[in-house]
C-alpha cells in the first residue's frame, strides 16, 4: 500500500473544514463567472456612491449622487446627501472597490473612461464572495448536527443554485452579505449535536447579528428570532445568552447612534417621503391579503416559484426540529415572520428587483432543512428534490440571463400608473428577452442583452483580450477548485 493509505486519517474538524473551504472557493469562482457585474437600481448605485466616498473621501455621504442625478436618500444635520442604508454592506465592500479602481482600471485594454464601470464590476464580486460563504457555512452547519456528506453537499448544493441566492450573488444588493452573516451566526450559535455553547460561540454569533443590522436594520427581527431560539433550546437566560444579546445590541446601539449623528433622531434611518410620482415609502398601507398573494402565489414574486427546494424543505422541518431544535426554530420562523411583515409594506415587492428580494436569506435558512429531509428519505423523495433543484436553477438562470431592470422598466408590465406593482408580472418577459437575444444576430446595445460581466465590459470598450485573461482565469481558477473539493471529499472521513 501507498504511504497515503497506511497514514491516519485527518481529524473530523480538519476534514470539514477543508471541504468547507473548496467549496467556497468553487462557488465563488463560479458566482465570478456567472456575475452581471453592473449596478442598475437604486439601491444598488446609493450603496456603491456609499462606498466609493468610503474609499476616497472616508465619509458616507454621497455628493456624487447629486451630480449624475440618480439621489436616492435623504439630507442629514450639514445638508450632505446621504444614502438611506446603514454603512455595513458600503464599509465591507471597499476592498473590492480600491481592488478595481487601483488594480484592475490599470490593467492592459482597459479604458480609463470605463473606471466607474470597473470598481462597479468588483465591487460586485463581493456578493459572489459574501454568497459563496454562506453556501459553505450551510455545509459546516449540516455536517455538524450529523447530516451525512453526500446529503449536506446535496443540500447546500440546492442552496447555491436553486433558490435566489445564486441570482443575487449576481448583483450588488444586500441579500447576499445578509445571508452570509445569517449563516456564520447560526453556525456559531447552533451548529452542533449537544447543548453545549461557550460564552465565545454565543458572543461570536451576537456579533455576527449586530452586523445584518448594520446592512439593513429589518434584520433586527432576526436577533429576535435566533434569541428566542436560543431561550427555547437552553430553556434559562444564562450567562451565554445574556453575552449573546449583549453582543447583538451593540449593533442596534451603534445604528441608532449613527442616525442621531447624521440625521438627529436615532429612528431617522434617510428614506425619503415619497418616490416615483409621489408615492409614499416606508409605510404599512397594503392590504395584507394582497402581499401575501404576491408572495405565495403570484407569477412574479412568489415564494414557491423562485425557490422551489423550499417545498421539499418544509417536510424536512420536523426532522430539523428532532436534530437540532434551536436551527429548526430559525430556519422555520424567520420566512413566516419576514413575509408577514412585508406583506405590509409599502414597496413589499422591493422595488425594480428579481423574484422575492426581501425573503431571500430567509429562502436560505429554510433550506437547512432540506438536509434532514435528504438524510432519512427514500430513493423516491431524492428524485423529488432532484426536480426541484433543476426547477429552481432554471429560474434563476433565466433572471441572470437578460436584465431584469430591462424587462421591468421598459416595457411597463412590472407598475401601473401609480407605481404600484402588478400582480400579473412574470417571468415570461425575460424569457422572452432571452430568446430574442438567442436568436437576434444583431449585437445588443451597451447594457443590454446577455447580462454578464464580460459582455458588458467587451462593450464598453475594455480589450477583449483583456476580458478574455479574466475569464479564463476564473474559469481556470473554478476546475482547479472542483479537482480539489473532489479530491477532499473521496479522502473524507465523513459518513
Amino acid at each position: 500500500m501507498s504511504s497515503v493509505a497506511n497514514s491516519p486519517a485527518p481529524p473530523f474538524a480538519v476534514t470539514t473544514y477543508r471541504i468547507a473551504i473548496w467549496i467556497f472557493c468553487t462557488f465563488c469562482c463560479f458566482y465570478f463567472l456567472c456575475s452581471s457585474g453592473r449596478v442598475r437600481t437604486p439601491d444598488e448605485y446609493m450603496t456603491l456612491y456609499e462606498t466609493e466616498s468610503l474609499v476616497l473621501r472616508h465619509s458616507t455621504a454621497v455628493p456624487q449622487a447629486l451630480q449624475t442625478r440618480t439621489f436616492y436618500g435623504k439630507y442629514d444635520l450639514h445638508s450632505q446627501p446621504r444614502a438611506p442604508y446603514p454603512f455595513g454592506q458600503a464599509l465591507l465592500a471597499t476592498p473590492w472597490y480600491a481592488f478595481g479602481r487601483y488594480v484592475v482600471a490599470h490593467f492592459p485594454g482597459v479604458p480609463p473612461d470605463d473606471l466607474d464601470l470597473v470598481v462597479a464590476f468588483t465591487s460586485c464580486l463581493s456578493n459572489s464572495a459574501y454568497a459563496a460563504a454562506a453556501v459553505a457555512l450551510g455545509f459546516l452547519i449540516l455536517i455538524s448536527i450529523g447530516i451525512p456528506l453526500r446529503d449536506s453537499l446535496l443540500a447546500t448544493s440546492f442552496i447555491g443554485l436553486a433558490t435566489p441566492l445564486f441570482a443575487y450573488s449576481s448583483w450588488f444588493f444586500s441579500e447576499p452579505l445578509t445571508t452570509a452573516l445569517l449563516f456564520a451566526a447560526a453556525f456559531f450559535l447552533f451548529g452542533r449535536k449537544n447543548d453545549s455553547l461557550s460564552r465565545r460561540a454565543a458572543i461570536c454569533s451576537g456579533l455576527l447579528l449586530a452586523a445584518t443590522v448594520l446592512v439593513r436594520p429589518t434584520n433586527v427581527f432576526e436577533i429576535a428570532i435566533f434569541f428566542a431560539a436560543l431561550l427555547a433550546t437552553r430553556r434559562k437566560f444564562d450567562d451565554r445568552a445574556f453575552s449573546f444579546a449583549a453582543a447583538a445590541a451593540l449593533g442596534v446601539i451603534i445604528l441608532l447612534v449613527y442616525n442621531t449623528i447624521v440625521f438627529g433622531n436615532p429612528l431617522e434611518f434617510g428614506y425619503p417621503a415619497a418616490a416615483e410620482a409621489g408615492k409614499s415609502l416606508n409605510t404599512f398601507h397594503t392590504p395584507l391579503l394582497v402581499g401575501l398573494c404576491g408572495f405565495l402565489l403570484s407569477p412574479g414574486k412568489s415564494i414557491f416559484l423562485f425557490a422551489p427546494p423550499i417545498v421539499f424543505a418544509l417536510f424536512g422541518l420536523g426532522k430539523l426540529w428532532k436534530t437540532n431544535r434551536g436551527l429548526a426554530a430559525i430556519a422555520g420562523f424567520s420566512l413566516p415572520l419576514y413575509i408577514l411583515f412585508f406583506s405590509k409594506y409599502t414597496q413589499w415587492e422591493g422595488g425594480y428587483c428579481f423574484g422575492p428580494r426581501y425573503l431571500v436569506p430567509s429562502l436560505a435558512l429554510l433550506c437547512l432543512a432540506i438536509g434532514p429531509a435528504l438524510s432519512r428519505g427514500a430513493s423516491a423523495i431524492r428524485y423529488v428534490a432532484a426536480a426541484l433543484g433543476i426547477a429552481g436553477f432554471a429560474v434563476q438562470a433565466i433572471g441572470m440571463a437578460t436584465s431584469f431592470l430591462q424587462d421591468q422598466a421598459m416595457t411597463g408590465r412590472y407598475y401601473d400608473a401609480t407605481w404600484t406593482y402588478r400582480l400579473s408580472y412574470s417571468l415570461r418577459g425575460q424569457f422572452d428577452l432571452l430568446l430574442h437575444y438567442l436568436t437576434d444576430p444583431r449585437p445588443a446595445p451597451l447594457g443590454l442583452g446577455f447580462d454578464r460581466w464580460f459582455v458588458f465590459l467587451a462593450k464598453a470598450g475594455v480589450s477583449h483580450s483583456t476580458v478574455a485573461v479574466l475569464a479564463i482565469a476564473m474559469l481556470v481558477a473554478l476546475l482547479f477548485c472542483l479537482s480539489r473539493l473532489k479530491h477532499s471529499i473521496s479522502h473524507s472521513t465523513l459518513t
